[in-house]
């Protein structure tokens, strides 16, 4: 009876071992594939940000220095390996796209070309 009793627990143990182990599998890949998506993301603006440049070039010719820190920003963006990395250089991109829409605000004509 005794032997019964240990053999169940050690069979309740490995199968509560066993759903741990599955569910925590489960968060890493639900955790690698939200990173995926957000990667897919940056790169989708990362690859729009040559044409929002050109864009804009013709307009304010005389606005680059903003210019030049977005394509910097861009730059550093893709080369940028690691999660930490990526939030970093992704910040610098986001501050810079703002003087470029800061741009388009003082430029109405910018924005008439759509």
């Amino acid at each position: 009876m005794t032997l019964l009793i240990i053999l169940t627990m050690m069979v309740l143990l490995a199968l509560f071992v066993a759903a741990q182990y599955n569910g925590l599998v489960r968060m890493r890949n639900g955790a690698d594939n939200s990173w995926a998506h957000i990667d897919v993301q940056l790169n989708r603006r990362n690859d729009l940000i040559p044409n929002l440049v050109e864009t804009v070039k013709g307009y304010a010719a005389h606005e680059q220095e903003t210019l030049n820190a977005v394509v910097q920003a861009r730059n550093a963006a893709v080369a940028a390996d690691g999660v930490a990395a990526q939030a970093e250089t992704d910040n610098l991109l986001t501050g810079a796209l703002r003087q470029v829409f800061a741009l388009a605000e003082a430029y109405p004509d910018l924005k008439a070309n759509e």
